[in-house]
């Protein structure tokens, strides 16, 4: 079986509300490119990857990958991702691997899981991932923790999750640990508490306010500080499990950030650590060094969220909530529209590959949205309600 084509599409999807982050705005929706990988046998792979529309970089890619066979993934990896990193990221190797592995699952009538060894569990829970939002549903904006705690109560009710996670780093500290300890006095002492401020909190900053969350126990305190070093040193004075996504978020800073000791939980990215295969090899390490491991979200649309499905339920280690921002979409591009949440849970697909498919309607219409509105990357870092607001790290 060889590679013939390799075909990529950018959409976008609204979300029911302006997502706030330490770094500006989600403009009331998301956008992904589409890839499709198409085999001499006819058999189609899907994959998905975000950071903005990256078809330009895909199709700088596609003379490395026609000709090649999809199970063969040592050899592709090694021609799209190891030799020329000014071209290609892990970002645009881990969506042709996904489709790689849609392609063999295919061929052989088997689920993604079972390419990774098995699946250990039928469906994966998820978290209510709470956003500091602009036009939220029913008009307004949310200014207080309050309004966080209201957003928590009601996706715990509406998705049924037991646990939460504040994307922090856009209000006063000192507000944003308070939607913490509301939550744990209104929804008890077992439910899980979690706060993300992506590193743009000082360290006596991030010590400050971790020692006020001691009382609230959370699960972990994730990105406290920026870099290696910062979170190392808020985890030297912090009675609380520190979690990652930013650092080490690649296997070129695995080794120091585990020598550091900067640490305890790292969460887990497709597109970060090159692929599903990658995930499994993170995994593996983390296991060796006593770590725990977390999933990422990063904005998935159906494809991706199939993916990491696959992948989390393969992972004996992986016994906490997954994060998402599904919740926040209107639609998806699969077919069946979005994927149900079931007692906080989503179940993982059964169908071959992925077991996901396009809905060829919904491409055509989120496609002509993204031409529409634009690749907000180039505006993605500013916030319109605040023209003199830029991101800033550490001054806080």
């Amino acid at each position: 079986m060889r590679i013939v084509d390799l075909r990529a599409r950018t959409v976008a999807i609204p979300t029911n509300a302006q997502l706030r982050h330490s770094t500006g705005v989600h403009p009331g929706y998301f956008m992904r490119t589409i890839i499709e990988l198409v085999t001499d046998e006819g058999i189609v792979g899907l994959g998905e990857v975000g950071g903005g529309d990256q078809r330009g970089a895909l199709l700088k890619l596609k003379p490395r990958v026609i000709g090649l066979d999809p199970f063969q993934l040592e050899v592709i990896k090694l021609k799209v991702l190891r030799s020329i990193y000014y071209m290609s990221n892990a970002r645009l190797y881990a969506a042709i691997e996904m489709a790689c592995l849609d392609i063999q699952g295919k061929a052989i009538g088997r689920p993604l899981s079972d390419l990774l060894g098995g699946r250990l569990r039928d469906e994966v829970p998820f978290i209510a991932y709470l956003f500091w939002r602009y036009d939220r549903p029913g008009g307004g904006d949310d200014a207080r923790a309050e309004d966080m705690v209201d957003l928590c109560e009601e996706l715990t009710e509406t998705l049924g999750v037991s646990a939460m996670k504040l994307k922090a780093g856009v209000l006063a500290p000192e507000e944003e640990v308070r939607v913490l300890e509301l939550c744990r006095d209104r929804l008890g002492p077992d439910y899980r508490l979690r706060i993300d401020p992506n590193g743009v909190w000082s360290v006596p900053t991030a010590v400050r306010m971790g020692r006020r969350l001691e009382a609230v126990a959370p699960e972990y305190y994730e990105d406290p500080a920026w870099g290696l070093t910062g979170n190392a040193a808020v985890r030297e004075q912090v009675r609380l499990p520190i979690a990652t996504n930013m650092y080490p978020a690649r296997f070129d800073d695995l080794a120091p950030g585990i020598r550091l000791g900067a640490v305890d939980v790292v969460l887990t990215d497709i597109h970060y650590w090159e692929g599903p295969r990658g995930v499994k090899e993170l995994a593996a390490v983390c296991r060796t060094f006593g770590l725990g491991v977390a999933m990422h979200s990063g904005c998935e649309f159906g494809v991706e969220l199939a993916s990491m499905l696959h992948t989390a339920s393969t992972i004996p280690e992986m016994t906490t909530a997954g994060d998402a921002h599904y919740h926040y979409l209107e639609d998806d591009i699969i077919a069946g529209g979005l994927m149900r949440y079931v007692d906080g849970s989503i179940a993982v697909p059964t169908g071959p590959g992925l077991g996901v498919e396009l809905d060829p309607e919904k491409m055509d219409k989120y496609e002509r949205f993204f031409e529409e509105h634009g690749d907000y990357y180039a505006r993605f870092h500013v916030d319109e309600r605040r023209p003199d607001w830029y991101p800033s790290v550490g001054g806080i």
